[in-house]
Order: C-alpha cells, then sequence, then structure tokens
C-alpha cells in the first residue's frame, strides 16, 4: 500500500479536502492521510510514498523527519533540502538569472549582533554601509521585509531615508531587504504546481488579509502568457512542486515580488471556492503521480534546473 501523507499546523480546510480528494481518485493500492509520527528513528524503510509539508518550517523536528523521511525514498513536497537553505535575497537573485524582472533589492546585516557574536565576528564587514549606494538602488518609497520567511511579519513601507533608519534600528536580529517599491496598475498571485501547472489569482495585498483575492485586475491574453511563463521559469529554477509567486505590474511589465512561499494559503475562507477547487484538484492529481512514480531507496525529490545546471558543469 502507498501512502499519502500530508503534514500540517493549524491549517484545516485544505488538509482535509486534499485527503478526501486523493482518496477519491487514487484507487486500489493507495491512500491518503494525515502524516502521524509515533517515533523517529535513523534509516528504516519509508513509511509515505509522499508527503505534502505544510508546516516544517515552523517546527524544525519536522523538517529533519522529513530529510531522513526523503533519504529513505520519499517524495517530499517541497524538497526539505532546498527549502531549508533557500531565502528571497537568492530568489531575487535566480530572477536577474532567469531574465525574470525583479525590483532592485540590496541585502542588509541585522541591525543588532547575532548571538553567540561580538564586533569582531563582523570585520569583514564594512561599516558604515555605502548607503547612497544602496539607496539609488531601491530608492524611496521602498519596502523593508526580512530576507527570509513570510506572512507578511515585520514588513515596513518606508518613505525616506530618514524613516528607514528610524524603523531599521527596530528590526534587531532580523536580516533584512530593502527592495524598491513598484507602483502597480495590477497585481497577481500565482499558484504553481509540479513546475508546469499555473493558476493566476488576481490579488490585491492593500486589502485586509481575508479580502486580498476580492480583486478584479484585468489580465489580457500577452500579460497572462508572460506571467505564466515566468512562473514557470522561476519555479522549475527553484525545484518547488508547489509555490506560488507573486507580480506586480507596472507599464506592462510584470515584477516578480515575492516567491518563496513553500506552504502557500489554501485555505478555503481566504482563497475563495474557485481557486480552493483548482488548487486541491491539482494537488491531488500530482501526488498520486508523485507516489506512483516513487521507489524506496532511491532520491524522488525535485532539485531545480539551476542546481542541477551547477553539478552538470562539475562533472564536466
Amino acid at each position: 500500500m502507498k501512502k499519502i501523507g500530508i503534514l500540517y499546523g493549524q491549517e484545516n480546510t485544505y488538509p482535509q479536502a486534499f485527503t478526501d480528494r486523493v482518496n477519491r481518485y487514487c484507487g486500489p493500492g493507495m491512500m491518503a492521510e494525515p502524516v502521524l509520527i509515533s517515533k523517529a528513528l535513523q534509516g528504516g524503510p519509508p513509511e509515505y510514498a509522499v508527503v505534502i509539508d505544510r508546516i516544517s518550517h515552523d517546527v524544525p523536528f519536522y523538517r529533519a523527519w522529513l530529510k531522513n523521511a526523503a533519504l529513505q525514498g520519499t517524495a517530499v513536497i517541497n524538497n526539505p533540502f532546498w527549502w531549508s537553505a533557500d531565502e528571497k535575497f537568492f530568489n531575487n537573485a535566480i530572477g536577474l538569472h532567469t531574465g525574470v524582472p525583479v525590483p532592485g533589492t540590496a541585502l542588509l546585516p541585522s541591525f543588532e549582533l547575532p548571538d553567540d557574536t561580538t564586533g569582531n565576528s563582523f570585520r569583514n564587514l564594512h561599516y558604515p554601509l555605502d548607503w547612497n549606494a544602496i539607496f539609488a538602488v531601491t530608492g524611496f518609497p521602498a519596502y523593508m521585509k526580512p530576507f527570509a520567511g513570510g506572512g507578511w511579519k515585520n514588513v515596513y513601507r518606508v518613505k525616506d531615508e530618514e524613516e528607514f533608519f528610524k524603523l531599521h534600528a527596530q528590526t534587531g536580529r532580523h536580516v533584512m531587504l530593502l527592495q524598491e517599491e513598484i507602483v502597480f496598475e495590477s497585481y497577481f498571485r500565482c499558484y504553481c504546481i509540479g513546475g508546469r501547472h499555473v493558476h493566476i489569482m488576481p490579488y490585491e495585498p492593500r486589502n485586509a488579509p481575508e479580502k486580498r483575492y476580492e480583486a478584479d485586475f484585468e489580465l489580457s491574453t500577452s500579460l497572462k502568457e508572460k506571467i505564466e511563463q515566468y512562473t514557470l521559469l522561476l519555479n522549475q529554477a527553484l525545484g518547488y512542486d508547489f509555490n506560488t509567486v507573486e507580480f506586480a505590474v507596472r507599464d506592462g511589465v510584470p515584477y516578480a515580488i515575492d516567491f518563496c512561499n513553500p506552504a502557500p494559503d489554501a485555505d478555503l475562507q481566504s482563497v475563495g471556492e474557485a481557486n480552493f477547487e483548482w488548487v486541491v484538484e491539482h494537488s491531488a492529481r500530482y501526488a498520486i503521480e508523485r507516489a506512483m512514480a516513487q521507489e524506496n531507496g532511491k532520491d524522488n525529490l525535485t532539485w531545480g534546473n539551476w542546481l542541477k545546471e551547477a553539478v552538470q558543469q562539475d562533472r564536466k
């Protein structure tokens, strides 16, 4: 019996709908269920052919358990090794590398020293930073946000240099990004599943969280094709099986704003019925596809094109 597990936290609607949909489609010899861990021992055969990971970014115990499961052959969606290494500053660099427009962005060291460091730990950092060069790239107003993580936590809109220095002093030990503001005429959030299925959703980030999908931005055929192309390029480069990409459209050009969302919102109440149905249907079918292809003892993870190309170059 091949089992497809879903590992989740506080969300309610998506996990049950996903499990029910897989069990409706999969047929004999396969089933879906919530993951239940009674022990975590190194090695051993995998209990699950596939695990959909919705919570390990918040629970380090789960991330370690998933890495061990992947080593034994579980197809973990998303790859826990890459997810552990990924962050938003590198993602922006990947955007530049693949030709996807991204806002001008700078990485900022934490305002406060990290634990177990002193000033001597930062002798390779020139201080003060070249703020003039940084501000020339980002301009003002700009957005300051953590270089890793999500959920709109610790995100600031900064109107000028004075406000920037005041707010940056409040960010503590967070490593932050300073990013050019894209004043947009339309905005879209896109599910991407399996590196080939894209669902574009009008999205208004200025609304309250529960109303952000209540947007009516128009989507021309040419803009739709460009957004689909960029979404696939980014997810294939990064190797994410299940992710969202956000685009702010300025002067007809879609700029990728945020594309490190490997456990994206899929709650019925927030995304709405039509979007919810799309993500449940496509994620269930994709999980079954991955379970059918899974083999114990082999690497069944998805690795991004950027990393695979780097490995191939090293072998030459």
